[in-house]
């Protein structure tokens, strides 16, 4: 089954501040929950580009690290970026990252769909763990998005 997650908040500053953050794959540690142990393997480029392969290294569950690759699959300057696993956890992952301008503000919008895999075991997994483990996740993430830039509002759907 295809499982989906949304998150969209808006923050107080500038389209350009905002883009040069996100547009740094390096900046992803700082959006990242402690508990997750999350770092980027290896040589990276200091701005994303499509075509790009990012390798981390991630520990979803205490003691057992999981290797992640991605590639960033489109990239639209100041507009919005895709993330999609290459190799990891998921049977799929494609992460769409969105940027609108919005009043003094600018709009995030995080659309991921994700499929476990394994079938009904998958399935089971997702609604007694994944999902709210990723939902815990992105809430970190906005909180920290907040805090960079300033809080406007924020949208759980």
């Amino acid at each position: 089954m295809i499982h989906t997650l949304r998150r969209q908040q808006v923050v107080r500053a500038s389209l350009e501040e905002v883009w040069d953050f996100f547009s740094t794959p390096r900046n992803l540690d700082a959006l990242t929950p402690d508990e997750l142990s999350f770092r980027i393997v290896g040589e990276i480029a200091e701005t994303m580009y499509e075509g790009q392969i990012i390798e981390y290294r991630v520990r979803f569950i205490k003691g057992i690290w999981s290797r992640w690759v991605t590639e960033i699959t489109h990239v639209r300057d100041k507009s919005f970026f895709v993330d999609e696993q290459r190799l990891g956890p998921y049977k799929l992952w494609h992460h769409e990252h969105h940027f609108i301008p919005e009043g003094d503000g600018v709009r995030l919008v995080d659309r991921i769909t994700y499929v476990i895999g394994f079938g009904f075991l998958g399935d089971l997994v997702d609604r007694l763990w994944v999902h709210r483990k990723l939902a815990r996740i992105f809430d970190y993430r906005q909180e920290k998005t907040a805090t960079l830039f300033g809080f406007a509002g924020t949208d759980h759907s």
